[in-house]
């Protein structure tokens, strides 16, 4: 009795050790990939799960962590059975990259994926990580190869979005989603920056001088616009004038006439009228020198405006 009782004791304990042996805890953004005798049998799920032990095993995964190495924080890659279904950035280092006009860059990026499928993860590469950074530095230099030094500034996004495409094809295969891939730096040798420099001010200069150029063309423009509009309206007052001054002549004449009825001759007014204006002039003509010649024709005019003003005396009111 007392042994059965011992052997049913030892069995119990057996049992109860194969079960807490065989619990496994999967914590939340984690799965862990199980091998029954050397075979796949199924991923665990964050939670409380139960393998059978020393027949089920965890397959391990190679990942990269940072550990501090003499005060700095180093690489390496290391074996772990737990997956981590969080997003993770891996930062390659610089790679040296010839683009298509054949400038020696270095391009420096970061790479963000997720592992979705962890079994395609542990059995469809050996080295995950290797595998994606090798990819990311391969197709970075492909794409970078077929653009020019130039346009390589202007075209990050470009060059992101197409790395993406190509690193989620083949992560598809691996498990692995890609969600965003990053350029970082882009160093040029100081040669080739001094001569961007120099093309950079240069340019700056060129359109300086454009603008400047232009400036001065429309404000000759506008200059020219102003001056004929002045012209004109210079012209347009002299015209305004003009008829002014012809009409207040015609009713001059006309006045003229009507005062003198029908004894007047109209030449005489004429020649008496351009006789006053005449005289209006002679001060201003004495102003610019000592001596004056005045015409012979002056004195018949002068006389047409004593014969009409004598006219006009003894007519009749």
């Amino acid at each position: 009795m007392d042994a059965m009782l011992l052997i049913s004791l030892i069995l119990t304990g057996l049992i109860l050790a194969l079960i807490i042996k065989g619990l496994m805890i999967v914590q939340q953004s984690e799965a862990v990939v199980i091998e029954r005798l050397g075979s796949y049998n199924k991923t665990l799920s964050p939670g409380v799960n139960w393998v059978i032990p020393f027949i089920d095993k965890p397959r391990a995964i190679k990942v990269r962590r940072y550990q501090a190495i003499d005060g700095q924080n180093v690489p390496v890659v290391l074996e772990e059975t737990r997956i981590d279904r969080r997003e993770t950035v891996l930062d390659f280092p610089g790679q040296a990259v010839i683009t298509a006009d054949n400038v020696s860059v270095t391009v420096n990026g970061a790479l963000y994926f997720q592992v979705i499928d962890p079994e395609r993860a542990v059995y469809q590469t050996e080295n995950l990580i290797q595998a994606i950074e090798i990819l990311a530095k391969t197709s970075l230099r492909s794409e970078v190869g077929k653009m020019e030094l130039d346009k390589l500034f202007e075209s990050r996004q470009e060059i992101n979005d197409k790395l993406q495409l190509v690193m989620d094809e083949a992560g598809n295969k691996w498990g692995v989603k890609v969600t965003r891939v990053e350029i970082q730096d882009i160093n040029i040798p100081v040669e080739v920056e001094d001569a961007m420099r120099k093309q950079m001010a240069a340019e700056r200069e060129r359109r300086a001088l454009v603008l400047r150029a232009s400036g001065e063309r429309e404000a000759a423009i506008a200059q020219a616009e102003g001056e004929k509009r002045s012209n004109i309206l210079v012209a347009e007052g002299e015209k305004e004038a003009a008829i002014l001054m012809a009409e207040g002549q015609r009713q001059a004449i006309d006045k003229v006439l009507a005062a003198g009825g029908e004894r007047l001759d109209p030449q005489l007014v004429i020649g008496y009228l351009l006789g006053l204006e005449y005289l209006k002039t002679l001060p201003d003509i004495g102003k610019e020198g000592d001596r004056i010649f005045l015409p012979y024709e002056a004195s018949s005019v002068l006389g047409a405006v004593g014969s009409l003003e004598s006219l006009l005396r003894n007519t009749p009111k």
